[in-house]
């Protein structure tokens, strides 16, 4: 496939990246954060489906409004878990009520095979550690992976959340994105974009130098 269309929407407390990416005649929202079922009725969007890389509760508070809203189906590494969203541990840390609905996931994503919709072939990588579930997307042939919050520009995922993994995290970087081309786009979960590339040279994380 050529290069895809991808618009970006941030929103939420904590400024977090979701990815509509434009397959033909459908379209498919990478992430649900804040205020992101507004941004896709401003545009006019019709949804086709959701997916997520993973269910920390920034990246899933849009979730059910967009599922209400589109009638749409939801893939994930797993399904809806208190323990994989962390919003009773953002309550008792900033105070502030943190309700996501009853978001649902329809279907379980494996690396085996990928996945396979409409207009859209992913390859999947499992990559834990900042959290259990966390997913990262080449989109077909394209130089393009939408990375959650897996590896960012100069930093990774964070990893002292419950049930994160730092040697996870640094493993499943190394073992699954670098061998990628270098060109390899990176669209985190925060944040500006970068390339495997740049990540492999200066990330000071994953062995990298920086500056």
């Amino acid at each position: 496939m050529s290069e895809p269309n991808i618009a970006v929407h941030c929103g939420g407390l904590f400024q977090t990246n979701g990815y509509l990416v434009a397959a033909g005649d459908h379209r498919y929202l990478f992430d649900a954060p804040g205020d992101v079922l507004p941004w896709l009725k401003s545009h006019g969007i019709k949804l086709d489906g959701l997916i997520l890389t993973h269910q920390h509760h920034d990246h899933v508070v849009d979730a059910a409004a967009v599922q209400e809203a589109f009638g749409c189906e939801t893939w994930a590494f797993s399904k809806p878990d208190p323990d994989l969203t962390l919003a009773r541990n953002l309550e008792q840390m900033t105070g502030l009520p943190c309700d996501l609905g009853d978001y649902r996931v329809d279907h379980i994503v494996t690396e085996d095979g990928g996945l396979s919709l409409p207009g859209l072939e992913l390859s999947v990588m499992h990559v834990p550690g900042h959290s259990p579930d966390s997913l990262c997307f080449k989109l077909g042939d394209s130089s393009v992976v939408i990375a959650g919050d897996v590896l960012f520009r100069g930093s990774i995922g964070r990893t002292d959340f419950p049930h994160s993994d730092h040697d996870a995290l640094i493993n499943g970087i190394r073992e699954k994105l670098w061998p990628l081309d270098d060109k390899t786009r990176i669209l985190p979960g925060h944040g500006p974009e970068t390339t495997v590339g740049l990540e492999k040279r200066t990330n000071p994380f994953v062995g990298g130098v920086a500056g």
